[in-house]
């Protein structure tokens, strides 16, 4: 501890001895590393700030109004959810994906989880699929098809009417060699999403 505050101030007198021009050249210098990082991807992000407060809520406040009827039954350890941004119509506003990975949302078959609107209104509910969810570079109806898993095969999902199938399983089977150019989403089984209760 006394060697980190001895290194703190030596910092510091370093620092108040430098000139105004200097101090400008030592900013530039951390911020050309921090973009050099974090473009290389080796910047330690476990310090970043949390997802957006207000999205989060949102969810919050959608999901207690789409599970009103399950609140009884789910346990603490059950109220928690996943979530991911993505524009998946190019309107400049993020999607939600949101997901769950508990046994009460979650089979056999895959887990339960739903797609919003920026303003949390339901694009739709799907089921029986296993994370990460793929979108793809391709689009119907101006949003982005999707692929997702569900029992170890890959299904293409596409907009009809403003939603997507809710069961992916018994939609078109794609090889998975599709993947390639698709960006995953909602990938929690890298452990490295935040949960959040509601």
């Amino acid at each position: 501890m006394k060697n980190k505050i001895l290194i703190l101030i030596g910092i510091l007198t370093l620092y108040s001895c430098q000139d105004k021009k200097d101090s400008k050249n030592i900013v530039k210098t951390i911020v050309q590393d921090t973009l050099s990082k974090t473009i290389g991807g080796t910047a330690d992000l476990s310090d970043a700030p949390p997802r957006d407060d207000k999205a989060v809520a949102l969810i919050r406040k959608q999901l207690n109004v789409l599970l009103k009827s399950d609140l009884p039954a789910l346990t603490k350890d059950d109220r928690y959810f996943y979530y991911e941004e993505f524009d998946l119509n190019n309107d400049k506003k993020n999607e939600y994906f949101v997901g769950f990975s508990n046994s009460y949302f979650c089979g056999s078959g895959g887990c339960s989880g739903y797609i919003l609107n920026n303003d949390g209104s339901v694009i739709n509910k799907f089921t029986v699929t296993d994370f990460p969810i793929y979108v793809t570079t391709s689009s119907t109806e101006k949003f982005y098809d999707l692929i997702f898993e569900s029992g170890g095969k890959f299904y293409l999902l596409k907009m009809k009417s403003g939603k997507y199938p809710s069961n992916p399983s018994v939609q078109e089977l794609v090889k998975k060699d599709v993947l390639k150019g698709s960006t995953k989403v909602l990938d929690i089984s890298d452990k490295k999403f935040e949960k959040y209760s509601f």
